[in-house]
């Protein structure tokens, strides 16, 4: 395993899009989670909403077993406001994702809320 999938944590905003990546493509399910606070919503398509760390976890288990893999995609500058951020990556399928992150009182970062696709691209 990478040292992203032996639980480097996200110093930034943007290193949370890296870290589940790698994480994800290492099969590292349990640190693909904890990038996410355990209140965290994340929508999955389709108006499908996730809730907390057990439907996040039940998720990614699904999504692998599948054989999915994540795109690398084009990230943009975070958004920062305070304790907030929000980030935003440009799938090469054209996908737009859209996430807040919220940082933590030890400084590091967590997503709150993850959206896979906010906007489709025509290309």
């Amino acid at each position: 395993m990478t040292n992203e999938a032996n639980g480097e944590k996200a110093n930034d905003p943007q290193d949370l899009e890296r870290l589940l990546v790698a994480r994800q493509r290492s099969g590292d399910i349990a640190g693909m989670v904890a990038l996410f606070e355990t209140a965290a919503v994340v929508e999955v398509g389709e108006g499908r909403l996730l809730y907390g760390h057990e439907a996040i976890r039940a998720f990614f288990e699904e999504y692998a077993a599948s054989g999915g893999k994540f795109q690398v995609g084009v990230q943009q500058n975070a958004v920062i406001a305070g304790g907030l951020a929000l980030t935003s990556t440009r799938l090469p399928d054209g996908n737009v994702t859209a996430e807040v992150a919220r940082q933590q009182p030890d400084g590091t970062w967590l997503w709150i809320i993850d959206r896979y696709t906010i906007a489709q691209e025509r290309r």
